[in-house]
């Protein structure tokens, strides 16, 4: 199974070899396929100003290989939303300690779609909730466009609309506000055949985090253990 790995600025530098792949990945996936031309930089890495020390990333590894990503941005901090989309939430900003926003969530298209083992998506997904939940966050924010709704439905994310879509450059955007939760990350977990913490917290042993359960099924009781 693929490695689902958090990275922040702590022990950034035990994956730096991995940023340039990253950030070309990013390049290739929303300037040239998705054409979103805005982005497009001249040295092919697609690069912001929210690829900050305080962004966390988590890379899905496989083999050494790269495979998917995602990033996550404390909402106390300048975001997507509050900075560049802020029209798509009617109720102004979210700034809360226990929320970060969700963006530049992908998976390299080789690796798209069912194939042996867990569907990267689906683990990436699982993970940022595991990731939540273990450093205490009650939601994430995200811009989005509007096809990944019920995208989110089927797996099990719940997903609040912040205001209506708009359309921008042709493509149907909004504003949600998803729910981490622990009965959202177990059934995650079930949904993908998990039965304990994904995450590789490398170089992280001093980051302060709630240790979650192992969800492998209780073993049925023997007769003497039920007397």
């Amino acid at each position: 199974m693929p490695e689902i790995h958090v990275v922040r600025k702590d022990n950034r530098h035990l994956y730096e070899h991995y940023f340039d792949p990253y950030y070309r990945l990013r390049h290739e996936i929303y300037v040239k396929q998705r054409k979103w031309m805005a982005l497009d930089r001249p040295d092919g890495r697609e690069m912001d100003q929210f690829d900050t020390e305080d962004a966390v990333y988590l890379f899905c590894i496989d083999e050494g290989q790269l495979i998917g990503a995602m990033r996550a941005l404390p909402t106390l901090l300048p975001t997507l939303m509050s900075d560049i989309f802020p029209c798509l939430n009617i109720r102004g900003p979210v700034r809360r300690a226990d929320v970060y926003e969700l963006s530049r969530i992908f998976v390299i298209p080789e690796r798209r779609g069912e194939h042996a083992g867990p569907r990267v998506e689906m683990l990436l997904l699982t993970a940022i909730m595991e990731y939540g939940i273990s450093i205490g966050l009650t939601g994430f924010t995200i811009v989005l466009e509007s096809w990944w709704l019920p995208r989110f439905e089927r797996c099990g994310w719940k997903a609040h609309p912040l205001g209506l879509p708009q359309m921008m450059d042709g493509m149907s955007v909004l504003a949600v506000l998803v729910d981490c939760d622990d009965a959202t990350w177990k059934s995650l977990c079930r949904q993908i055949g998990l039965t304990k913490p994904t995450l590789t917290w490398r170089g992280l042993g001093g980051v302060t985090r709630q240790a979650l359960p192992d969800l492998s099924p209780p073993l049925p009781l023997t007769a003497q253990q039920a007397q």
